[in-house]
């Protein structure tokens, strides 16, 4: 015996679904033309952007500022360093902490690439005014809850989903 059908989704719900389809569509789309520009990954031209502007910046900051863990920050690292986009010294005052620099072939993927180096959607939220924000941050809490989702997918970029 089969399960029984789902019942059909309701008009509001239709658009909500829709809304959601363009964001993710929207997403994976420009996250697709920068690997096809850069031939490099969305989250690693983001790291890479971020060492740029801060040179001599660590781990710690590339996960900071892209809001990731700190394991994710050092694998993105790793693979720029694989494909010698970066190199990496020991710190001068602290032999512990590393200190990032981009390399010339680095700085040559970045130009190729218009941006935004974060990705289109923290650049879209950063638009938004506080309030939006805000509702925004609480509607999406409430949906989490009710897909059961694990917390932890939030702290890996979108363009590594």
């Amino acid at each position: 015996m089969s399960a029984p059908a789902p019942p059909p989704i309701d008009d509001t719900a239709a658009q909500v679904l829709r809304k959601f389809r363009v964001v993710f569509n929207a997403i994976r789309s420009h996250f697709r033309d920068i690997e096809k520009e850069a031939g490099i990954g969305g989250a690693q031209v983001w790291a890479l952007s971020l060492v740029q502007a801060t040179p001599g910046a660590g781990v710690g900051h590339i996960a900071k500022s892209m809001d990731i863990h700190q394991s994710t920050a050092s694998n993105l690292v790793k693979t720029l360093l694989g494909k010698q986009l970066i190199t990496l010294t020991k710190s001068v005052s602290d032999k512990r902490s590393v200190e990032l620099h981009i390399t010339a072939e680095g700085t040559t993927i970045l130009k190729k690439i218009p941006g935004p180096f974060e990705g289109v959607l923290p650049m879209a939220l950063a638009t938004l005014p506080a309030a939006t924000l805000d509702r925004l941050n609480k509607d999406l809490a409430d949906l989490t809850l009710a897909l059961r989702a694990d917390e932890d997918a939030g702290n890996i970029p979108l363009a590594n989903l």
